[in-house]
């Protein structure tokens, strides 16, 4: 579970197929605090995805570092859900993960084990 937590921590670093999205897809691009007040992430295009990247980290002791990503693939789901895979390549772990935007507040809900273990994690945007 602490990987889970981890990768949620990672805020499900989002990669997209192509460079932007459409205009009516929810844009989670940014950089966002998550809830907890353990880290700060980075959301921008890496190649033909988008990725969400470790900025901050807190406390070091659950294994999360800064420069930590996870690249997804994301399709939107509606006018303010994306959903898709997460890539975590230093665990060699695959999600399902979901992102809802919301104005200035974000939550991923990251998936393993075909559904059975999830965790979501409540973010809002770094000012």
């Amino acid at each position: 579970m602490n990987r889970l937590a981890v990768a949620a921590g990672l805020l499900f670093l989002v990669s997209f197929s192509g460079a932007a999205f459409a205009a009516s897809a929810p844009d989670p691009s940014g950089t966002w605090n998550r809830g907890d007040g353990n880290a700060k992430v980075r959301i921008a295009p890496c190649g033909s995805n988008i990725c969400a990247t470790n900025v901050w980290i807190k406390d070091t002791s659950g294994g999360e570092a800064v420069g930590d990503k996870l690249v997804m693939t994301l399709k939107p789901k509606s006018a303010d859900t994306l959903t898709g895979k997460a890539f975590d390549a230093k665990r060699a772990l695959t999600y399902a993960i979901q992102l809802k935007v919301a104005g200035q507040k974000l939550v991923t809900r990251g998936c393993l084990v075909g559904g059975l273990v999830c965790k979501s994690v409540s973010w809002s945007r770094a000012r």
